[in-house]
C-alpha cells in the first residue's frame, strides 16, 4: 500500500525551521505525526475509543512522554538495559502536555484516549520538552477525534535582557527567566516555569512573546489538516449527553436554599462536606418516598449530576455576589498561618508550616557530594545536589488509600517547590541538600505550603539562603463581565474555579509559577491584577514566616557533619586516590571522614566531610601535604629522615631535601649528630629551588636571630685571632 505523507513547516523567530510530517509512520493510530527540528525528532500518536465505557464518570485521558536512549546513541544504564518506567523528567513533560490539551476536549467526552510521545532522534542543542505539545496537538489535528484545538507550547527565556523563543540548550544556561507557555490561537491555557526573582511585568511580557509565536504554530497545524483532508477536517459526531429537565427542576426546588445556607455558613472543610452529604442524603430519602424506587433507579445519576452542578453554581455566585467565600474570607484574604522550626530534634533542620487546614512537615538533611542524585536521561547524565521529595498520604484528607509510592501529582508538586527554592540557594554550596515534605493536612495548595516549610527548614538548619521564599495559590471565578480573583484558594474553590495559579517568590520577585486556565479568554489586564494580588499575598506570608524565623541561623546544628573544600592542581588527583582507590580508602578509614573528589575546568576539588574534628584536621593535613606545591620563601615543618656527616635529609609536604650543615646555625657546627637525629622535627625555609633538577636548598639558620658581629669575627662568628 502506498503511503501518502503530508508535511508542513514554519520558522521560529530566530529562523530555525520546524517540520511537521504525517502519513508516514503509525497510520493505524487515529492520528500521528513526526516533528523535526534540526536532528531532533518527536513522534506523537493519539488513539481514542469510539464509545465510552458504561458508567464512566470522568475523562480517561493518559499522556506518556518517553525518550528513547537510542535517540542519543546510548544504552540505558539500568539492570534491564531497556527503557522502563518513566523518569521524573518524562513525567513532568507528560504533565505539561496533559494539562494543556485536557481542557480542549468536549464536556462529557468520556472515551478512553491515549497519547504517546517519543523522542526518536536527539539533538544535543534542541530541548524536546518545548515541542511535545506541538506534536500531540498536530496528531489530534490530523485525526477525527473531537477537540477544540489546535494549540502549541513554546519555551520563552530571558537571555541578556532579551526574550527568546525555544532557545538552544547552551543558551538557556544564562537565562534569568525560563517558562513554557501553552496556548490556542486565541487563549493562553497554561504557564509553567522559573525565574531569578523576576517582576510580574517581566512574566506577562514573556507570556505575550510566547503567544505570538504559538499563533504561527497553530496556523501551520490547520494548514496540515487541510492537506490531509476529510480524515482530519471531519470530526466524530458526539452523541448528545442525556439530560432531564424534570430532575434539574426538582433539585433546584428542593436544594437551592439549603445549599446557600451551607455555603454562607463559613464552615470548616469536613463540617461543610458532611453538611452537603446530609443535604444529598435527605434529597434521596424524600424522592424515594414520593417518587418510588423505580423512578429513583432511572434518575439517580441525574440527581447526583444536577446536585453537584447546583452546588458549583451557588459557590461561584456567592463569591461574585457577596464577595465572600466558603470559609467566610474576603477574596484577597489569607488564612491564618502558624509556623514552628526545630521541631524534629535529630534532623539537620525542620519546620512545620500550617495555613488554614493545610499543613506541611518538612525535614532537611545535609550530605556530601557522594549523596547527590544521579539523573540518567537519554540526552545526558548529571548529578543533582538539591533534592526535594513531596509526600501526600491519604490521611491528609481523612481518607484511606494504599501506600504505593509517589504518583505524577507528587512528582509535579515536588518539582514546582524544588525549582522555587533552588533560586535562592547559595552559589557553589558544598553540601548536598535533601528536603522531604510530608503533607499532614490538605485543603488547598499543599505545594505552596511545601515551599514555605522548605525555606524555613533550610534556614533552621543554617543553610545561608539568599532570601526566604513563600508561595501562594490563586484562583479565579469569571461569569461574563463579572470576575473575582481569589487569594489562597481552598480545595473546593479550585474544583469549581476557572484558574489555578501558583506563584512563588521572595520579597524581591518571582521564583517560579504554574498556571492552568480552564476558560476561554483570560484578558491580560485580569492576569495583571491576579499577579499583583498574588504579590501582596506572598509578602504577607513572608511576614508571617519571619515571625518564627527571619534569617538563616548563623551556624549548623551541632550534629551536622562539617565540610571542608580544598582546591588542588588536577595533577594531584591520582596521588590522593591511589591505585584502585587504595590511598583514599585508607585515609577515610583512618580519619573517619567521607572524601569526594571532583574537578572543574581549572582545578581539582576535594570535599572532606566528617563529624570528627580531629579526623577532619588529619584528613585536611594529609591532602595539603600530598598536594603541596613548594615555592621559594616557604617556611615548612619537616622531619629528619636520615643523618649524614654533611647535613640531614628532611621530609616535608610529600617532598624531601638536604639541610646542609652550614645552614644549621649561624655558628660553626662541628658534629651533625649533636644537632639532629632521625625522627627529629625541624622548621626550615626554602631559600632556593634548582630549576633543572628541582632540588631544594633549605635553611634553618635564617629563621634564627643572627648574632651581632664582634670586631674580629668572620661571617661564622669565629675570632680571626684564635
Amino acid at each position: 500500500m502506498n503511503r501518502q505523507a503530508h508535511t508542513q513547516s514554519f520558522q521560529l523567530p530566530d529562523g530555525q525551521e520546524v517540520i511537521i510530517e504525517t502519513g508516514k509512520l503509525a497510520t493505524q493510530a487515529h492520528g500521528s505525526v513526526v516533528v523535526t527540528v534540526g536532528n531532533m525528532m518527536l513522534f506523537a500518536s493519539v488513539v481514542s475509543a469510539h464509545e465510552a465505557r458504561e458508567g464512566q464518570p470522568f475523562f480517561p485521558l493518559s499522556v506518556d512522554y518517553q525518550e528513547k536512549f537510542a535517540a542519543a546513541g546510548r544504552i540505558p544504564g539500568n539492570f534491564f538495559r531497556r527503557e522502563t518506567r518513566l523518569s521524573n523528567y518524562e513525567i513532568l513533560i507528560s504533565r505539561l502536555v496533559d494539562r494543556a490539551i485536557r481542557p480542549l476536549f468536549p464536556d462529557g467526552y468520556m472515551n478512553d484516549t491515549q497519547v504517546i510521545v517519543n523522542l526518536i532522534s536527539g539533538d544535543p542543542e534542541i530541548l524536546p520538552d518545548a515541542y511535545a505539545a506541538l506534536a500531540v496537538s498536530a496528531a489530534l489535528s490530523v485525526s477525527d477525534i473531537p477537540w477544540a484545538g489546535p494549540l502549541s507550547e513554546v519555551r520563552v527565556a530571558k537571555i541578556d535582557g532579551q526574550y527568546k523563543v525555544n532557545p538552544h540548550r547552551t543558551e538557556l544556561e544564562s537565562a534569568t527567566l525560563d517558562i513554557i507557555v501553552a496556548a490556542t490561537l486565541d487563549n493562553v491555557m497554561m504557564v509553567e516555569g522559573e525565574a531569578d526573582e523576576c517582576s510580574e511585568q517581566e512574566l506577562i511580557d514573556a507570556i505575550k512573546v510566547a503567544h505570538e509565536a504559538i499563533k504561527t504554530q497553530c496556523s501551520a497545524q490547520l494548514d496540515l489538516a487541510q492537506k490531509v483532508g476529510e480524515k482530519a477536517t471531519v470530526k466524530r459526531v458526539l452523541e448528545e449527553a442525556p439530560s432531564s429537565d424534570e430532575v434539574m427542576g426538582i433539585v433546584a426546588e428542593h436544594c437551592t436554599d439549603d445549599i446557600w445556607k451551607v455555603c454562607r455558613g463559613a464552615m470548616a472543610k469536613h463540617d461543610r462536606k458532611e453538611a452537603f452529604t446530609q443535604l444529598y442524603t435527605d434529597l434521596i430519602e424524600k424522592l424515594t418516598e414520593s417518587k418510588g424506587e423505580e423512578w429513583m433507579t432511572e434518575n439517580k445519576d441525574f440527581l447526583k449530576k444536577y446536585f453537584e452542578k447546583k452546588k458549583k453554581e451557588i459557590i461561584r455566585a456567592q463569591i461574585l455576589q457577596d464577595g465572600k467565600r466558603l470559609d467566610g474570607r474576603a477574596t484577597d484574604e489569607i488564612r491564618n498561618i502558624w509556623c514552628e522550626v526545630d521541631y524534629l530534634k535529630s534532623t539537620h533542620g525542620s519546620a512545620i508550616f500550617t495555613r488554614g487546614e493545610t499543613q506541611a512537615l518538612t525535614s532537611l538533611t545535609l550530605g556530601s557530594k557522594r549523596d547527590e542524585q544521579m539523573i540518567d536521561n537519554a540526552l545526558g547524565q548529571y548529578n543533582e545536589p538539591f533534592i526535594l521529595h513531596y509526600n501526600f498520604p491519604a490521611l491528609s484528607v481523612g481518607e484511606i488509600k494504599p501506600m504505593r509510592g509517589p504518583g505524577r501529582r507528587e512528582v509535579g508538586h515536588a518539582n514546582l517547590a524544588q525549582r522555587s527554592l533552588k533560586q535562592v540557594m547559595p552559589d557553589d554550596y558544598a553540601y548536598t541538600v535533601r528536603l522531604v515534605s510530608d503533607i499532614l493536612e490538605s485543603n488547598g495548595s499543599s505545594s505552596m505550603a511545601t515551599v514555605c516549610a522548605g525555606a524555613l527548614a533550610m534556614m533552621d538548619g543554617g543553610v545561608p539562603l539568599k532570601a526566604p521564599v513563600s508561595g501562594i495559590a490563586m484562583g479565579l471565578v469569571k461569569e461574563g463581565e463579572q470576575s473575582a480573583v481569589l487569594s489562597d484558594i481552598l480545595g473546593d474553590e479550585d474544583a469549581v474555579g476557572d484558574m489555578d495559579f501558583k506563584v512563588t517568590g521572595t520579597a524581591k520577585g518571582i521564583c517560579a509559577c504554574q498556571m492552568d486556565i480552564k476558560i476561554d479568554g483570560l484578558p491580560y489586564d485580569l492576569l495583571t491584577d491576579a499577579l499583583e494580588q498574588a504579590r501582596k499575598g506572598r509578602l504577607h506570608i513572608l511576614g508571617e514566616m519571619a515571625k518564627t524565623l527571619e534569617t538563616p541561623r548563623e551556624d549548623y546544628k551541632p550534629h551536622v557533619p562539617r565540610i571542608e573544600v580544598i582546591r588542588i592542581d588536577k595533577t594531584f588527583i591520582g596521588a590522593i586516590i591511589g591505585p584502585g582507590g587504595k590511598n583514599i580508602q585508607e585515609l577515610q578509614a583512618r580519619t573517619n571522614t567521607t572524601i569526594a573528589i571532583d574537578e572543574d575546568e581549572t582545578n581539582g576539588i576535594v570535599q572532606i566531610m566528617s563529624e570528627d574534628a580531629a579526623g577532619m584536621k588529619e584528613a585536611i593535613d594529609h591532602v595539603k601535604m600530598v598536594t603541596y606545591m613548594p615555592s621559594v620563601g616557604d617556611v615548612v615543618d619537616a622531619k629528619v629522615a636520615s643523618v649524614m656527616p654533611y647535613g640531614v635529609f628532611v621530609d616535608f609536604g610529600g617532598r624531601s631535601g638536604l639541610l646542609h650543615v652550614s645552614e644549621f646555625d649561624w655558628k660553626r657546627v662541628e658534629n651533625v649528630s649533636e644537632y639532629f637525629k632521625e625522627g627529629d622535627e625541624v622548621t626550615v625555609k626554602i631559600v632556593d629551588i634548582d630549576q633543572k633538577s628541582g632540588k631544594f636548598r633549605l635553611s634553618r639558620k635564617v629563621l634564627l636571630e643572627r648574632p651581632e658581629r664582634s670586631g674580629g669575627g668572620d661571617r661564622n662568628g669565629r675570632d680571626r685571632r684564635s
